[in-house]
C-alpha cells in the first residue's frame, strides 16, 4: 500500500492483509531486512509471493529477521514457510519461549481455537523494554496484555510510529481472550490503552486494517468498546464465539450446518466459553451463531451450508 500520506519512514513497507492473516510490516535496513508478523498458514504461499515482490522492488534478496508481536495463529502461521524460504532468524515474546520449544499447542492456543499453525523454532527472545534495531530505526518493545497476555507493542519514538498488533485497531481491538477462559483481561487491556495514550504516537500500524493517524479518535473508540464489554462480560463471550466461528469460516469458505453443533462441543474454547457464559445446548448455540453472523452480514446460509461472505 502507499504509506507516504501517513508519513511513515521510507524504510517501512506495510502489507495490509485481510482478517484471516495479520498485516505484515517489512523494515529495510542498510544491512538487514526485517519483518513483523507472518499471517495465517492458509495464506503462507500468498505471503511469500508478496514478500518476494517487495524484496525485488527494493533490490533485496533476503529476509533476515522475522519478529512476532504475539503468537496467535494469524500472526505467526507463516513463520515456518518464511524460515524455510529465507533461513531468517525468528524472534518471539520471551514469555512464550518454553511453549514454543515444547510446541505445546494447548498452551499456544491453536488447539483451543481449532486453528492451525505449523511448528517453527525461534532464535531470539524479546522482552518488554528491549530496544530492537529494525529498518535502521530503534523500536522499543512494550508489554501489551489484554487481547493476549504476552503480546508486545513496537514503538519508534523517533518517528512516532506504533506497531500495535491487536491491542489497538482503528475501530476497536482484538477479542479479550483471557476473559473467555476465566482469566483477567479487561483491566490489562485498559492499561495497554492507557500506555498507548501516554506515548507520542502519530501513526499506528495495526494488526488488521489500514495504518492510521487518527490516534486520539481510535483510542476513544477503544475505551468506549472496552467499557461496553466490561460492563457485561457476556458481551465479550458473544463476540468471541462469533469471531472464532467467522475465522474458521474465512479459512474454509463454508461449513455444513449439520457440523456446527459438534464444532461448538469439540473446539475447546467454544465449549469453555459456552459453559462459563451461555450454557446453551450445542445445537441451540450453533443456531444462535448462524443467526448472529447472518445479521452482521458476515455469513449467509443456503439451508445446507453456512457460507462466508
Amino acid at each position: 500500500m502507499n504509506t507516504s500520506a501517513l508519513r511513515l519512514p521510507p524504510s517501512l513497507h506495510v502489507l495490509e492483509r485481510g482478517w484471516l492473516s495479520s498485516n505484515n510490516v517489512l523494515l529495510f535496513g542498510r544491512d538487514e531486512v526485517a519483518m513483523i508478523d507472518s499471517g495465517y498458514v492458509a495464506h503462507a504461499e500468498q505471503t511469500q509471493t508478496l514478500v518476494r515482490h517487495v524484496l525485488h522492488q527494493r533490490g533485496r534478496e533476503r529476509l533476515d529477521v522475522l519478529l512476532n508481536t504475539h503468537l496467535h495463529s494469524d500472526h505467526c502461521g507463516g513463520n515456518a514457510a518464511l524460515h524455510a524460504a529465507y533461513g531468517c532468524r525468528i524472534a518471539i515474546p520471551a514469555a512464550e519461549d518454553d511453549k514454543v520449544r515444547r510446541w505445546d499447542e494447548d498452551a499456544l492456543s491453536y488447539r483451543a481455537t481449532g486453528q492451525r499453525c505449523p511448528r517453527f523454532a525461534h532464535d531470539q527472545l524479546v522482552r518488554s523494554g528491549d530496544v530492537v534495531r529494525l529498518g535502521d530505526l530503534d523500536w522499543t518493545a512494550l508489554a501489551a496484555p489484554g487481547h493476549d497476555p504476552h503480546a508486545l507493542l513496537l514503538y519508534c519514538a523517533q518517528e512516532g510510529v506504533l506497531i500495535s498488533a491487536d491491542a489497538l485497531w482503528r475501530n476497536g481491538f482484538g477479542i479479550i481472550f483471557p476473559e473467555l477462559d476465566g482469566e483477567s483481561g479487561f483491566e490489562e487491556a485498559r492499561a495497554t490503552l492507557e500506555l498507548i495514550r501516554s506515548l507520542d504516537v502519530r501513526t499506528v500500524i495495526p494488526g488488521h486494517g489500514a495504518p492510521f493517524s487518527e490516534v486520539g479518535d481510535a483510542l476513544e473508540k477503544a475505551f468506549s468498546r472496552l467499557d461496553y464489554l466490561q460492563a457485561d462480560p457476556l458481551r465479550n463471550a458473544h463476540n468471541g464465539i462469533k469471531v472464532l466461528v467467522k475465522f474458521l469460516l474465512l479459512e474454509r469458505g463454508r461449513i455444513a450446518l449439520a457440523d456446527l453443533p459438534a464444532m461448538m462441543r469439540e473446539i475447546p474454547l467454544l465449549r469453555i466459553t459456552n459453559a462459563r457464559f451461555l450454557q446453551m445446548e450445542d445445537a441451540a448455540l450453533a443456531d444462535w451463531c448462524v443467526v448472529q453472523l447472518q445479521k452482521a452480514g458476515a455469513a449467509a446460509s443456503d439451508g445446507v451450508f453456512l457460507l462466508d461472505r
